[in-house]
């Protein structure tokens, strides 16, 4: 496979205003397949009519993202647990190829002794609690998609109750990606790939074992509620109490139907 020619890239979405162009992604880690996209990160782009546009772009045939950073966001990295999930890991393996005043230098430095601490996991707890009470509308509306076979309803809950609940325990557990392709291998692998939580994973995504029929869209929804109970049993410790009223009527409610 022939690489993008990463620096002309670079190149073409500099500007004097900008202080870093940075490599991220697949391509930064040394896992780009042939239809991976380049990402480029722009870090404080400050305002001139000169600066070309970011966004997506098809070039010499290769797709290319150019995101634009500014420093509130990259605050929020190191400080909002569900921003370091998604962000720090990929960090660490990133590449400058435009890196004025060792802007970027010190960002990846930062990323790079990043420590999971007390204060980020309360805030993570706080987050957890918070999101399975927002998931609980997608609860109701997979148990009456499955008292009237509705399937707009079961394929609306089918997402809070697959991705959203994997992202609670992401989120809660600490669990940093380098890549989104990881999510379900590392969160199934923090909470234990054999555990019944991670099989309910699975199932929620309509994912089966080898030789077994992938399961329907009302068994995906199904297990999705299942795994909102199990989710629940291990954010026992973590859940706040002015989120916890909601959740155990929640509970009770599938249990009453499921």
């Amino acid at each position: 496979m022939t690489l993008p020619d990463f620096a002309a890239l670079a190149r073409r979405f500099d500007a004097p205003t900008v202080d870093a162009i940075v490599l991220i992604g697949s391509h930064a880690r040394g896992q780009a397949g042939p239809l991976s996209d380049v990402d480029l990160e722009r870090y404080f782009v400050r305002k001139d009519d000169k600066v070309p546009v970011g966004g997506t772009h098809i070039i010499d045939d290769q797709l290319v993202v150019v995101s634009d950073i500014d420093p509130d966001s990259v605050d929020a990295w190191f400080t909002e647990p569900e921003e370091a999930t998604n962000v720090v890991a990929g960090l660490r393996n990133a590449r400058a190829l435009i890196d004025r005043n060792d802007t970027f230098a010190a960002i990846q430095a930062r990323a790079r002794s990043f420590r999971w601490d007390e204060a980020m996991q309360q805030k993570a707890d706080a987050y957890a609690g918070s999101q399975m009470v927002g998931w609980i509308e997608e609860v109701h509306k997979a148990l009456q998609g499955l008292a009237d076979n509705d399937v707009g309803r079961l394929v609306a809950a089918g997402f809070g109750l697959s991705w959203g609940l994997v992202d609670v325990i992401k989120v809660q557990r600490g669990v940093l990606l380098e890549s989104e392709n990881q999510l379900l291998e590392k969160v199934t692998e923090s909470v234990g790939v054999d555990s019944a939580w991670s099989q309910l994973c699975w199932q929620s995504f309509g994912i089966a074992p080898h030789g077994v029929p992938a399961p329907s869209l009302r068994q995906r929804v199904q297990a999705g509620l299942k795994l909102y109970l199990a989710s629940v049993a291990l954010l026992s410790d973590a859940i706040l109490p002015e989120h916890s009223e909601l959740i155990d009527a929640t509970v009770e409610r599938i249990g009453q139907v499921a």
